[in-house]
């Protein structure tokens, strides 16, 4: 196999990033493909709504193969196999994004509600398909229900310095708590790159608290 592109996103570590495409509607990015890539490739491709992107965990080693792992959503208190998961510590390093198509350029997609670190390389693009993929009645198993949110309170004085944009991409991606499972100290102060921003917060009765943040939007 060989690469088709990268993602360019607004999501440049691991940590912080979401752990499931869609549930940060507002974090866009784009899709470049490589020069071996004609433009005619995306043909038709703007008649569809959402993409399968299918690409490569590469921030994962091939030593880091795991055949059990311990689920975010169970706390990490419990092993499932690694097929039962959408763990990045797999036999073969690939994944599956499912994100909204926004725009096609000539030599890139421009899609939203990311899950992808920037930089992370991409092996195909297909098309949503609803009328096969969107089954009604389908079991969710141990992440049947979608996860709870957060409330995300931004510290007085830095509302002001952010855009709205800046501002609503930071609620969303920290509303679904980033944090290790196994993470419960509400004096803890965690950082993570979010749009070029280095954001502080700490997670205070059930609220996420945002204390502060540097640097400047993509």
């Amino acid at each position: 196999m060989k690469l088709i592109g990268r993602v360019e996103s607004c999501f440049t570590e691991k940590f912080g990033t979401p752990r499931q495409s869609g549930i940060v509607p507002s974090a866009r990015g784009r899709v470049v493909f490589s020069d071996e890539v004609p433009a005619g490739a995306c043909r038709g491709l703007e008649e569809f709504s959402h993409l399968w992107l299918v690409f490569l965990f590469d921030q994962v080693g091939a030593e880091e193969e795991r055949w059990f792992v311990r689920p975010p959503r169970l706390g990490g208190n419990e092993k499932k196999g690694v097929f039962a998961t959408r763990s990045p510590f797999r036999p073969n390093r690939i994944g599956l994004s499912l994100v909204k198509l926004e725009a096609v350029c000539a030599d890139s997609l421009e899609v939203s509600g990311l899950d992808l670190v920037d930089g992370t390389g991409v092996l195909d693009v297909k098309p949503y398909l609803p009328y096969v993929e969107a089954l009604s009645g389908a079991r969710g198993g141990f992440t049947e229900e979608a996860p709870a949110e957060l409330e995300v309170v931004f510290s007085e004085g830095w509302a002001a310095e952010w855009s709205g944009d800046e501002m609503l991409l930071i609620k969303q991606a920290l509303a679904v708590d980033p944090r290790p499972a196994y993470h419960d100290d509400p004096e803890r102060i965690y950082g993570c790159m979010i749009a070029g921003k280095n954001v502080k917060w700490r997670v205070e009765e059930g609220r996420v608290l945002v204390l502060s943040g540097s640097g400047g939007i993509h």
